[in-house]
């Protein structure tokens, strides 16, 4: 089965499009446009354009797109902002919070035309409902096969039938630093890397898109990969 995967678009609209271009151009070549895109996770935040690709995203699903998307952490933390701006996210360090510069959060509220300190009725009342029942219903885990696509990754511990949700939205070094194979190959985002990478036992395509890198894709067949560029598919091997 082949399926497609995006990494963290982090409001990079421009970004989103020309990775699903350069998906469809491997559609084209392989005749074939049924094959499920797995988008993994961090829709929002840093970005310019967090409202348009979450727009992009439901119009595309709802016209029958075979796209599918996984929650991340960014994605929890505007959704419970806007839900109670006292909400914070368990996994956050108790100095931090969604509207912190580093987290981008402001940038998501100028997406949709909120700018400075106002009152969370006047938030509410520009955020469409449709986007934050988009946000709250994604999947936490997609599986095909020996594949597996979650966003921040897996607990070890854990078989994946019972990971929690903290732990897929936030886990790193528990994860990161196991290196025997898990139940099925793991592909992730969350924690940006230079580039693609392979580690054996899972693929991280987090490739920076929210701190003004490239957003990377890539395809599936089995558990091969490859990632998609303007010059064709390019194999990504285990390290």
């Amino acid at each position: 089965m082949r399926v497609y995967a995006i990494g963290d678009i982090h409001g990079y609209l421009d970004k989103l499009q020309k990775a699903h271009a350069l998906i469809e151009a491997d559609m084209a070549m392989q005749g074939d446009t049924s094959a499920p895109t797995v988008h993994l996770g961090d829709l929002t935040d840093r970005g310019p354009d967090s409202k348009g690709v979450i727009q992009l995203l439901i119009d595309g699903i709802k016209a029958g797109k075979p796209w599918l998307t996984v929650k991340g952490n960014h994605d929890r933390m505007f959704a419970g902002h806007i839900n109670d701006p006292t909400y914070h996210d368990p996994c956050l360090t108790t100095e931090l919070e969604w509207l912190h510069p580093r987290l981008g959060g402001e940038e998501t509220l100028a997406s949709y035309g909120v700018q400075g300190s106002h009152p969370i009725a006047k938030i509410r009342a520009e955020i469409p409902k449709a986007h934050l029942q988009f946000l709250e219903s994604m999947p936490l885990m997609h599986r095909f096969g020996d594949l597996a696509f979650v966003h921040a990754g897996i607990n070890p511990k854990f078989p994946l039938n019972q990971q929690s949700e903290d732990d897929l939205l936030w886990i790193r070094k528990a994860f990161h630093d196991h290196l025997d194979p898990f139940e099925a190959l793991i592909v992730h985002g969350h924690t940006p890397v230079d580039q693609a990478t392979h580690y054996g036992n899972r693929i991280n395509l987090d490739t920076g898109a929210g701190y003004g890198k490239a957003l990377t894709c890539a395809v599936f067949e089995g558990t091969d990969c490859w990632i998609l560029t303007d010059q064709g598919r390019v194999p990504l091997l285990a390290s």
